[in-house]
């Protein structure tokens, strides 16, 4: 039986945190090369340390001419994320950092898996496991701890761009430990917020006095007590932030991305991959799936889990968990899912629309939770197929 007393943290990392400057490049690239063809191939990868930024990887179009075009554009596509974020430092800045650029054609080995000839299916991009989850303990079926750190961080984001606090600066922290009781969210036991600032002389209650209305504005009303701890940048200093403080790398925020902890992961990674990859396409995909679940009545909380092969086109296994909130067997769920949605690589692509240049968007606060956006963004947080996996029971 699933505890219903309990306390459960989570962290999120800002756009401007290393791990994600990293992953907003990435996506970007693969933003590019989709917004020239929908069915282009990426995998990207980039590492950032102290005024360097080195980009690696395989991508593919079907016009040679145009991909070594895209290729000679990832410099500038760099620049822009990184101004964006918002990195002007002596010691990284988006005009003056050095950007190295080692993308090349995609394996001939890999796409022969993958793509669809000779009256084979188009396969899964690579073998894994994928996870998806939800619950209902907010709104967005998400957990609160994860749903709330991001949020925290979103909105101080706002405030640094918009001109409000001009002495934040992009690279910061979150964690927030929420106490549950009977099973929902009901009070902060602590906060942790560490976030990079413009002087030195700025004190760990400057940095407080800055932030903490705007955590007040975004927590839900009386999740802060008297007895709730604050850690505001409790190592005092944080003026050297972002690659200049300590490298970064695509992939490594793969809870950050998810569900901070509050379900399994299947360990891929999302940012800088293309649809075809199962490690994204099928974790939204499980996401979507879970959410429709709990939308549809059928559990208070459920996780799914896909399998793939490399080169083959339908999941090894579908699973299901409603953690004994389920209002019929997980069973019927297993088999309603498998009716309603073709969890083939193309299937998923073709339902959820993902050959869209909508990915530099989820590289910070999350891939899940999120609202869906009407050029396509976040279509994997649609509730269209709770009707549908009603009637299939």
């Amino acid at each position: 039986m699933s505890r219903s007393d309990y306390i459960f943290t989570s962290e999120s990392v800002s756009e401007g945190h290393p791990d994600k400057l990293c992953d907003r490049i990435s996506d970007s690239v693969l933003d590019a090369f989709l917004t020239e063809e929908p069915e282009a191939r990426v995998a990207c990868e980039t590492f950032a340390t102290t005024n360097r930024v080195v980009i690696g990887g395989e991508v593919g179009l079907s016009d040679k001419d145009k991909l070594h075009d895209y290729m000679g554009r990832v410099e500038d596509i760099a620049r822009a994320a990184i101004r964006d974020i918002g990195y002007e430092q002596e010691k990284f800045h988006h005009a003056t950092c050095e950007i190295t650029n080692l993308l090349h054609e995609q394996s001939a080995h890999i796409a022969q898996g993958v793509d669809a000839r000779d009256g084979k299916e188009e396969g899964a991009g690579d073998q894994g496991i994928m996870f998806g989850y939800a619950t209902r303990e907010t709104e967005a079926l998400m957990p609160a701890p994860i749903l709330y750190s991001h949020a925290i961080l979103r909105r101080l984001a706002e405030v640094r761009k918009n001109g409000q606090e001009p002495t934040l600066r992009p690279d910061a922290k979150s964690q927030l430990s929420l106490r549950y009781a009977g099973g929902k969210p009901v009070e902060v036991t602590s906060i942790v917020l560490s976030t990079q600032h413009a002087h030195e002389s700025q004190t760990s209650a400057d940095i407080r006095a800055i932030v903490e209305p705007y955590i007040r504005e975004v927590l839900p009303e009386g999740w802060l007590t008297a007895a709730t701890q604050w850690h505001v940048n409790p190592t005092g200093t944080f003026v050297i932030g972002g690659p200049d403080g300590d490298a970064g790398l695509t992939g490594r925020k793969i809870i950050v991305d998810t569900y901070g902890g509050a379900a399994p992961h299947g360990g891929g990674a999302f940012s800088g991959k293309d649809p075809t990859k199962v490690d994204r396409s099928a974790a939204y995909a499980a996401r979507y799936l879970a959410k429709n679940v709990v939308a549809a009545g059928l559990a208070e909380r459920c996780t799914i889990q896909l399998s793939y092969a490399i080169g083959v086109a339908r999941p090894l296994s579908i699973y299901v968990d409603t953690h004994g909130t389920g209002k019929v067997e997980a069973q019927a769920i297993e088999r309603a899912i498998a009716g309603v949605m073709d969890l083939t690589p193309r299937g998923i692509r073709t339902h959820l629309d993902l050959n869209r240049p909508i990915y530099a968007r989820t590289a910070a606060y999350g891939h899940f939770g999120r609202a869906p956006e009407a050029d396509g963004g976040f279509s994997w947080e649609r509730t269209d197929l709770a009707a549908a996996i009603q009637k299939a029971i």
